[in-house]
Parts: structure tokens; sequence; C-alpha cells
């Protein structure tokens, strides 16, 4: 069975920086877009940021522009998720999903993803 690992979450202090990744285990994902989702207890699953399948296109949510940085080495087979100048809003259980399609959707519903991995807890706090 094809999953998605996430992982590199942890507790960092606000202000700082943590790098997500994102590999499958049992296939190659360099067809399809990757995006990244956070969500905390009681609210929904929000889109924080999405890279095309060729790393060309990307898209981020505004709360997290200028701070958050996508990237894909698709000879790694691995997507990343730079985080810096962290803020405890961040703090999350971060979720990476394949798309459907090679591009981001606009709206970044999770609709558009049919593929997710276990999640990593990012933890912002001093």
């Amino acid at each position: 069975e094809v999953q998605l690992q996430a992982s590199g979450g942890g507790l960092v202090q606000p202000g700082g920086s943590l790098r997500l990744s994102c590999t499958p285990s049992g296939s190659i994902f360099d067809d399809y877009a990757i995006g990244w989702f956070r969500q905390v207890p009681g609210k929904e699953r929000e889109g924080v940021s999405c890279v095309s399948s060729s790393g060309d296109s990307t898209y981020y949510a505004d709360s997290v522009k200028g701070r958050f940085t996508i990237s894909r080495d698709n000879a790694k087979n691995t997507v990343y998720l730079q985080m810096d100048s962290l803020k405890p809003d961040d703090t999350a259980v971060y979720f990476c999903a394949e798309s459907e399609h090679w591009y981001c959707g606009k709206d970044q519903s999770t609709d558009e993803y049919d593929l997710w991995g276990q999640g990593t807890q990012v933890t912002v706090s001093s």
C-alpha cells in the first residue's frame, strides 16, 4: 500500500525554524502536485502550501506567505516545507498529500488530494 511519510516536526520557540519532509513509500510522485495541510483539534484541515509536479508553480496560504517555502527534489522523491519565523499559531499537525492533478488548485481543497500521510506534530511555544 502506498503511503506518504511526513517527518521533521518538533518543538520550536517562536521565531525559530523547522523543515518538514514528505516522501512516499512504494511509489514515486513526480507526476502530481504535492500539498501541505495542517490541522488543530476542533478545526478543519487547512491548506498551507502546494507545489506543482515540475516544481515551477507554488501556492501559499496568506497566513504563511513570506515565512514558508515549499520545494521538491524529484530525484530524491521528496517534497520539503521550510518553515521560518514560526509563530504559536503555526502549532498543528502537518500533513502532506498527493494531488489528483499535476497543478495546484486555487482553493487547495482537500477533495483534490487522494493520498495522505500520517502527519507530523509542530509545536511553537516558549
